[in-house]
């Protein structure tokens, strides 16, 4: 009994884990630099006077590129408008871009980079009485956005769900079988009581 009452205990046990973990992958995954899911690349910079944030989708090298530049004041963070902004690449100084403000703050930049690889913008910025040069590195030209991966089934957890379940349940089972089997042994094995009362004789 003492036997059987220690395996029903590991069989509970056992399946106790599996249903707490419901086959977790712990492991972890390599970090990428772009969300997976995100719509588009961005990079950023900063001084005494101006916060730079420069949006931009998958660029292609030779075709026309469109950036989004977000301009703001680095003490109170409120967009900039009217600002003058002229924008030169270190690694080709040949290449022309115009800034068109949109809305308040937002710039719309537009040129073309010749190849696929990594450029970076050297913007000068005049606002009113304000003047900077910030330096916006690492624009990607031909890098292509993560793919989020696809949201996982939730069938195979439900599956293993009920799987825990009934093993739960045939346990339970099996350990109320074996101990009524158990009983009704003992019970069978136990001796007849045989009647005690005396016997006399009469010798009269």
């Amino acid at each position: 009994m003492k036997h059987l009452l220690i395996l029903l205990l590991s069989l509970l046990l056992s399946s106790s884990r599996i249903f707490a973990h419901g086959g977790e992958d712990h492991g972890e995954g390599a970090k990428a630099s772009t969300p997976a899911g995100a719509t588009s690349f961005s990079v950023a910079a900063l001084s005494e006077q101006f916060e730079v944030l420069l949006r931009y989708e998958p660029l292609e090298g030779g075709k026309p590129a469109d950036l989004r530049l977000f301009l703001s004041d680095y003490a109170t963070n409120a967009p900039i408008k009217g600002a003058k902004l002229t924008l030169t690449n270190p690694e080709d100084a040949s290449l022309k871009w115009t800034a068109t403000e949109q809305e308040p703050g937002i710039y719309l930049i537009e040129g073309e980079f010749p190849a696929n690889k990594t450029y970076s913008f050297t913007a000068n910025i005049v606002a009113g009485t304000q003047a900077d040069l910030l330096l916006l590195e690492g624009i990607n030209v031909g890098e292509k956005l993560p793919v989020a991966a696809a949201a996982p089934s939730t069938a195979p957890s439900l599956f293993s769900s009920w799987k825990t379940i009934l093993a739960l349940i045939s346990a339970f089972t099996l350990g109320i079988a074996l101990t009524v089997l158990f009983m009704r042994r003992r019970r069978s094995a136990a001796p007849v009581p045989t009647s005690s009362s005396a016997v006399y004789e009469n010798h009269a």
